[in-house]
């Protein structure tokens, strides 16, 4: 059982989500990670749509619904636990009538594999997946990427802002500096710091929530997507991740998006992630 109370539905998801439901498709779940909100989302949505299925992109509990109301008011963020928001999404797709596909994003990677160990997802896909418990490799890009919030220990109960140097570093290392510049704006918003604490410490800590269940037989098809030249989830961290899926009895692939960093879901080269997560769903699912 949950250790956290439950969260509350915002109306305008519990509006989607008998939306979803109405129109008797497959749905599509994604969630995104720290610094983006569902609107990061958008155009996958539309492209999933498109393909026959009913996208839903519910935040994470709070989440204010623009780029400037999250940036006027970056408190509503802190304080959030990956049990929290894995809770929280749980709830929503309990809300499904239909068994969905998920599609997550860095912390929505890990969160979307957390679901899928529940027995929550019809097919899963987890794109530049912060690490788990059991999942070893701290690269230096990693830890350079995540030392916005890691350097002081008082983050674990705040929301912090990156700055465009480290968003460059951490996102947008892969684009042109006026490409950087536009996703900056676009999309970056404050995050609380509370999941990458917990990820740190999540191979040190028995009781970590930061914990996939990779070997339920009912998790179902899941592929790990790894963009090459991410600094905040390096490939060693996706072939980590990958390794600990395979003890599961479910299809589990791989796939490297090459010359990508971690803002490989929101650049200009997004469609190509999107179509190859399509691929994938549509070979495991109905519509």
């Amino acid at each position: 059982m949950s250790e956290h109370p439950a969260t509350v539905i915002p109306a305008h998801t519990l509006t989607d989500i008998a939306e979803v439901n109405a129109t008797g498709l497959t749905p599509v779940v994604f969630i995104h990670g720290l610094w983006l909100l569902p609107s990061s989302w958008d155009r996958w949505a539309d492209v999933f749509r498109a393909a026959g299925y009913a996208p839903i992109t519910p935040g994470w509990p709070d989440d204010p619904e623009t780029v400037a109301e999250a940036n006027a008011h970056p408190e509503v963020f802190a304080d959030k636990t990956v049990g929290q928001v894995a809770d929280h999404y749980a709830e929503v797709i309990g809300k499904l009538d239909k068994q969905p596909a998920v599609v997550g994003h860095s912390f929505g990677g890990l969160l979307a594999q957390i679901v899928a160990g529940r027995g929550l997802s019809a097919a899963t896909v987890a794109i530049d997946a912060a690490p788990f418990r059991g999942v070893l490799p701290l690269p230096i890009s990693a830890l350079r990427s995540a030392a916005p919030v890691l350097t002081n220990p008082a983050n674990r109960h705040k929301a912090v802002p990156l700055t465009y140097d480290q968003f460059r570093y951490a996102f947008a290392n892969a684009v042109s500096e006026e490409e950087a510049h536009e996703l900056y704006e676009t999309y970056c918003v404050p995050a609380p710091g509370a999941p990458l604490f917990q990820a740190a410490t999540a191979n040190l800590n028995p009781w970590t929530e930061v914990k996939v269940d990779t070997e339920n037989p009912y998790r179902g098809p899941m592929m790990i997507i790894s963009g090459e030249k991410d600094h905040t989830v390096p490939r060693s961290i996706s072939d980590a991740t990958y390794k600990q899926q395979l003890k599961n009895p479910g299809i589990t692939e791989f796939a490297e998006i090459p010359g990508r960093g971690h803002a490989l879901t929101i650049d200009s080269g997004w469609l190509e992630v999107a179509q190859t997560s399509l691929a994938f769903v549509e070979r495991h699912t109905e519509r």
